[in-house]
């Protein structure tokens, strides 16, 4: 089982198609900005060494980084921060494992794109057009439940 998270020592099979692009004249195109690191273990190094005790480390990170994403989760719905402890649990995978590091470097990228179209005049002014009018058709709503029923108290103070 290659995880990818050992190719510094050992090599995988993604390393010798970068190899062997990197050969050829189109390896610039492809690459074009873009610096590709090879994803290595942060595990220390006497870890790495024994195979069964870095495979025990690999197994040890994903349960933690597991619970923070599950914790993560479960405060999405309950008080907390939850896109920050599942972004959190996430960042914990990469530290070991390839596909976690180019997922969170994807979320990264599409997070960085969103604020930047955010920013962008248009679309600005479509957002608070659109906020505007939905506070506008709340407050309608809410002016013509009062004036409808009234501000009538869930509790009777008088009664006690």
């Amino acid at each position: 089982m290659n995880t990818g998270s050992d190719r510094g020592t050992h090599g995988s099979a993604a390393d010798d198609a970068a190899t062997e692009a990197a050969a050829g004249p189109t390896a610039e195109a492809a690459t074009e900005g873009a610096e590709e690191t090879p994803h290595v273990s942060k595990a220390p190094a006497f870890i790495k060494r024994n195979r069964s005790l870095h495979l025990s480390w690999q197994v040890g990170v994903f349960i933690v980084g597991l619970a923070v994403i599950g914790a993560g989760i479960a405060m999405l719905v309950l008080p907390g921060p939850g896109w920050v402890a599942i972004f959190a649990g996430l960042a914990i995978w990469a530290t070991e494992f390839a596909w976690a590091h180019l997922v969170l470097r994807w979320t990264k990228r599409k997070v960085t794109e969103a604020a930047q179209k955010a920013l962008d005049p248009k679309v600005r002014r479509r957002n608070i057009i659109l906020t505007s009018a939905g506070l506008v058709i709340a407050g309608a709503l809410i002016g013509f439940y009062l004036w409808k029923y009234g501000l009538v108290m869930p509790w009777s103070l008088k009664d006690q």
